[in-house]
């Protein structure tokens, strides 16, 4: 999965993607989930007092920059229980 960074509105909502120097702006109210991962695939052993069970899933429409005539694209970004980072868990499909 492809590292990015993910600028968030003030109520901790994304409301912008930079990938490749490009910056993705969120056009549609995003959807968050939780997940189950399979800890074990990633790491030999669970880090010690932090659960890796559980990971915040984003779905979001955006479109590149600031152009309202932009077509939207819907990509799904994770967050990096660790560090703090998030990644590109892929791009989806095109939406008019």
């Amino acid at each position: 999965m492809e590292h990015v960074v993910v600028r968030s509105a003030p109520d901790g909502r994304p409301a912008a993607v930079i990938r490749g120097g490009r910056e993705w702006t969120v056009g549609a109210e995003p959807v968050r989930w939780f997940e189950r991962v399979n800890w074990w695939e990633a790491e030999r052993r669970m880090p010690l007092g932090r659960s890796r069970v559980d990971v915040e899933v984003w779905r979001l429409q955006a479109r590149l920059g600031r152009n309202e005539n932009s077509a939207l694209i819907t990509m799904e970004v994770m967050r990096d229980g660790l560090g703090g980072g998030w990644r590109l868990r892929g791009t989806l499909a095109d939406v008019a």
